[in-house]
C-alpha cells in the first residue's frame, strides 16, 4: 500500500501530472477559447480575463489523467469533457466571490471586484450554459447525468454553507458535508468521467469517484488551514477571508471545542456577530495554534489523502498512477 511520504528529497508537486496531460490540456485550452465567443463583447471580456489568471487546472487535468490511467486513446470526448469540467469550476468561482464578496482570486483582482457582481453572477451562469452545450454534443447521457448532478450538489454545499455560517453549534461532521458537496462533489465527478469514456466497468468508475471525494476533501482542508496561516502572495487571497466572513471551519472548530468560555465569547463575538476591533485575526490566529488547530486539521487532510492513494490500487502501475499519487502528496504539502 502507498503511503503520503513523510519525507522526501523533493518537495511533491503538479509537474508529472502537467508533463502526463500537457499535450490534451493545450486541446482543452483551445475548446474553452472556442466556447467564450458572444456577441456581448463583457462576456469574452470577463472570462479572458479569469483565463488570463491562471489556476492550476486540477480538475480538468484530473479527468485527462483518469483517462489515460484507464487506457483511453484517441477521440475527442475526454479533452471536451476536461474543458466541461473547468467551465463549471469557474462559473462556481463567479458565484463564490460574489457571495464571499473577494477582492481577490489568485493573487489578482476578482472578476466582481473589476466588472461587478451583476456581470460575475450572469456570466457564471453563460459558463454553466456552455459546459452543458459542450457536454450535449459530446453526446453521453451518462457523463451529462454525471455533471449535471455534481452541479446541482455544488450549488447545495453553497447554500449549505450559508447556513452553517455564522453558526458556533456548527459540528465537524456539518464541516465535511459542506466540503464534501462545494468542493469535492466537482472532484469526484472529473475523475469518474475519466472512467466513463474509457468504458471501464462500475467498479472503476467508483473508485476513481472515491480518489476525487477524498482528494478535493483533503483539498479543501488545506485551504482552509490556510486561511490562517499563510502569507497572502501565497494564499492567493486575502488571509483571514473566512474568519472576517464567519465561515466555521475546522480549524475554528476544533479550537472552540477546546476553548475557555471566555475564549468561546470571543469566536461568538466575532463569527456568530461579526463584531470586529483591531487585533482580533491576530488573537484567532493564537488561538487556532494553542490548541494545535492547523495540526489536527492538517491530519484529518493527511487521513483524506491516504484514502485516495488507496482507491488507486486497483489500477495497474505506470506514469498516470503515479502522477494522480503525487497530485495527492502536492495538495496535503502546499505551504502554511
Amino acid at each position: 500500500m502507498t503511503k503520503i511520504a513523510t519525507q522526501q528529497t523533493t518537495e511533491p508537486s503538479l509537474d508529472s501530472m502537467i508533463r502526463l496531460v500537457d499535450a490534451d490540456m493545450k486541446r482543452v485550452n483551445q475548446v474553452i477559447i472556442d466556447n467564450m465567443h458572444s456577441d456581448v463583447a463583457l462576456i469574452p471580456q470577463l472570462a479572458s480575463h479569469l483565463v488570463a489568471a491562471g489556476g492550476k487546472r486540477m480538475r480538468p487535468m484530473l479527468t485527462l489523467a483518469s483517462a489515460q490511467l484507464c487506457g483511453y486513446q484517441g477521440g475527442t470526448s475526454a479533452v471536451d469533457l476536461a474543458a466541461c469540467v473547468e467551465f463549471i469550476h469557474t462559473a462556481t468561482l463567479l458565484h463564490d466571490d460574489v457571495v464571499d464578496e473577494s477582492l481577490l482570486r489568485r493573487g489578482q483582482a476578482s472578476a466582481n471586484a473589476l466588472f461587478g457582481n451583476e456581470a460575475s453572477v450572469l456570466v457564471g451562469d453563460f459558463l454553466f450554459a456552455r459546459a452543458f452545450v459542450v457536454m450535449v454534443k459530446n453526446g453521453s447521457l451518462k457523463v451529462l447525468d454525471i455533471l449535471a448532478k455534481a452541479s446541482a450538489v455544488i450549488a447545495e454545499g453553497e447554500v449549505l454553507q450559508l447556513s452553517t455560517a455564522n453558526d458556533m453549534a456548527t459540528t465537524e461532521k456539518s464541516y465535511l458535508e459542506v466540503i464534501t458537496a462545494k468542493t469535492a462533489a466537482l472532484f469526484g465527478a472529473a475523475s469518474q468521467i475519466g472512467a466513463v469514456v474509457a468504458n471501464r466497468p462500475a467498479e472503476d468508475e467508483e473508485a476513481l469517484r472515491l480518489y476525487g471525494i477524498y482528494l478535493g476533501s483533503a483539498f479543501q482542508l488545506i485551504d482552509d488551514v490556510l486561511d490562517y496561516s499563510a502569507h497572502q502572495a501565497t494564499l492567493g487571497k486575502t488571509v483571514g477571508d473566512d474568519f472576517r466572513d464567519g465561515k466555521v471551519t475546522l480549524p475554528v472548530i476544533i479550537s472552540y471545542a477546546k476553548g475557555t468560555e471566555e475564549e468561546k465569547t470571543f469566536w461568538r463575538r466575532c463569527m456568530e456577530d461579526q463584531e470586529f476591533v483591531d487585533g482580533d485575526l491576530d488573537r484567532a490566529q493564537k488561538l487556532i495554534r494553542k490548541y494545535d488547530a492547523l495540526d489536527a486539521s492538517m491530519n484529518r487532510a493527511r487521513e483524506f489523502g491516504q484514502m485516495a492513494i488507496e482507491t488507486l490500487t486497483r489500477f495497474d502501475d505506470g506514469p498516470a498512477k503515479d502522477a494522480m499519487i503525487e497530485a495527492v502528496e502536492f495538495c496535503i504539502s502546499r505551504p502554511y
